[in-house]
C-alpha cells in the first residue's frame, strides 16, 4: 500500500469483529463495531506536535471517530492522533 499522510493523520486497521461472544452466544451485525485498532501508518506531524504512536502499534480509539476508507479491498480508519485514546501495545513490546 502506498499512502502518505499529512500532518498528525494516522491510519489504523480495525481489529476484526468478534462473531462469537465468550460465552458462546453468535453474534449479530448489530454488535458493537470495535474500537481497537492496529496503526499502518502515521503523518510526519506538524511543527507543535510530535508523533506519539509509531507503526505497528495496538491502540484504543473513540467509539465514533475516524472515517472509514477502502484501499486494496482492505477498510481502514483515518483520524487525528488526538483522536486516540490509549496505546495498548507498543510495536516493540
Amino acid at each position: 500500500m502506498n499512502v502518505k499522510l499529512i500532518g498528525t493523520k494516522v491510519l489504523l486497521e480495525p481489529k476484526e469483529k468478534d462473531t462469537v461472544s465468550e460465552g458462546g452466544i453468535i453474534l449479530g451485525d448489530s454488535a458493537e463495531k470495535p474500537q481497537e485498532a492496529t496503526v499502518v501508518a502515521c503523518g510526519p506531524g506538524d511543527g507543535e506536535h510530535v508523533m506519539t504512536v509509531t507503526v505497528g502499534d495496538k491502540i484504543l480509539h473513540g467509539k465514533y471517530s475516524g472515517t472509514e476508507i477502502d484501499v486494496e479491498d482492505k477498510t481502514y480508519l483515518i483520524m487525528e492522533e488526538k483522536d486516540i485514546l490509549i496505546i495498548l501495545g507498543a510495536n516493540n513490546e
